[in-house]
């Protein structure tokens, strides 16, 4: 078994380790340990997607808690951030929330939430899987539970989004044509539902999930089929989330696709009109567009930048006390509202800047300049520190020099296999791969296999 906790919780083929009965069993039971050691009181929430492996595993989760002495109690098929709100809400003890987000329907995983509603640090992953390694070790007598289901979380989770949208607001709401692209996953009860509620009109796609085509050519990884049916029934607007909801792609009436880029700037600039912005600047990652740092330069915001992923965003967030930040993804996280990124409650956020400014989401990023940007993968045969690299070194600066402030260079190798990542970006395609083939053929030539 390898490491079990990435930087998305666990991830897995379903059925197989580390999401066969057994480990999963484990984990289960690793937490309720955990959590009766530190004297933690209350059941503990478990949410799924749609993958036809979810409710078998929230069954040995449920099994594992208790066999640590620990009750469970299912929410069903929610959103991710559902789960991160109303395990704080409801003073549940953690939340587990079973899907592989944005993989395909094989895939499956189990993401870990403290009773703050945020993702579990690393130090305290890093304790539970030495205990799941022992557990494992043992002889184990896996046995799952049905925990029971508590149909009042989803009204409740609904509610909650609606209170974060003004109500001064919901009559603007009224007769607002959205395309819905549900990807098949766990936004499908749920998001058509909330937009209905707030008067809206509501074309959902993509919402008859079979336990196999969650991700399936739809939804946030696939924003182009939003993209046909926007322009086909002539909607201003179209949100596309991903297979756990956690992510929302947005696109304008004229087609146009906006992903967390456009979204971070439109928001970002609403709300340092409204003086609501904090921290003095938008955290995003080292993946962000150039121009998305050009644009909030601009308006006299800074974009501070942070490893990829949204824990490493929010981390950035708390030391800065920012309160916007995300990913390209559309993964964005209003922290006045809520520790986790949300697709539903930043589809939120976009119609109120639409509606109460009378505009629509081409105007809002008409003057976005988006770079052409290249990420290019290299295998190599060891991971030399870069700075043992003179030939690559010297290529690095030699592009970074040439492009000076209109563009951006970044070298770094894989977390999780042998290649070294090389990502350029610059104003013209041609920049982008005359430098990327100038650092790439130096990197071949010491690092190459």
């Amino acid at each position: 078994m390898g490491r079990l906790f990435g930087t998305d919780g666990i991830r897995g083929v379903a059925g197989e380790p580390p999401l066969d009965a057994a480990t999963v069993f484990a984990v289960g039971r690793a937490l309720g340990e955990s959590l009766r050691e530190q004297g933690a009181s209350g059941k503990v929430l478990l949410g799924e997607d749609t993958r036809e492996s979810s409710p078998q595993i929230t069954r040995y989760l449920a099994g594992g808690l208790r066999a640590a002495g620990v009750e469970a109690v299912a929410a069903g098929v929610l959103p991710t951030p559902a789960i991160a709100r109303l395990t704080r809400a409801r003073s549940f003890a953690a939340g587990a929330m079973v899907s592989a987000s944005h993989n395909p329907y094989r895939d499956n995983g189990i993401k870990l939430i403290g009773a703050t509603g945020m993702k579990l640090p690393d130090e305290t992953e890093a304790q539970l899987e030495e205990r799941i390694r022992a557990l494992v070790a043992g002889r184990l007598n896996p046995q799952p539970v049905a925990p029971p289901v508590d149909m009042s979380l989803a009204g409740d989770y609904l509610e909650a989004l609606r209170q974060a949208t003004p109500a001064n607001l919901w009559e603007d709401f009224q007769g607002l044509h959205l395309v819905v692209d549900c990807a098949n996953g766990a936004a499908c009860r749920v998001a058509p539902k909330l937009f209905r509620s707030l008067g809206c009109g509501v074309t959902a796609i993509h919402a008859s999930p079979d336990g196999k085509n969650i991700n399936q050519n739809c939804g946030a990884l696939h924003p182009e089929t939003l993209a046909a049916k926007v322009t086909q029934v002539r909607a201003p607007l179209g949100v596309a989330f991903d297979g756990d909801a956690d992510r929302a792609i947005f696109v304008a009436g004229s087609g146009r696709i906006v992903n967390g880029d456009g979204v971070l700037l439109a928001c970002a600039r609403w709300m340092k009109e409204k003086k609501l912005l904090k921290g003095g600047c938008v955290v995003g990652t080292v993946m962000a567009n150039l121009g998305l740092e050009l644009a909030l330069k601009r308006d006299g915001m800074l974009l501070s930048r942070t490893a990829v992923g949204d824990r490493y965003v929010l981390e950035e967030m708390l030391t800065r006390r920012a309160n916007l930040g995300g990913e390209q993804s559309g993964h964005i996280i209003f922290l006045d509202d809520s520790p986790a990124g949300d697709g539903l409650l930043t589809a939120l956020k976009v119609l109120t800047i639409l509606v109460e400014r009378d505009t629509t989401l081409d105007a809002l990023v008409a003057d976005l300049k988006i770079f052409p940007q290249t990420l290019k993968n290299i295998r190599v045969r060891e991971k030399r520190p870069l700075e043992e690299l003179p030939g690559v070194e010297q290529a690095i600066r030699e592009a970074t020099a040439a492009l000076g402030e209109h563009g951006r260079v970044l070298v770094r190798y894989s977390g999780t296999e042998p290649l070294l990542r090389v990502m350029v970006e610059a104003e013209t395609e041609a920049d982008v791969r005359r430098w990327t083939d100038h650092i790439s053929r130096a990197v071949e030539a010491a690092l190459g296999n």
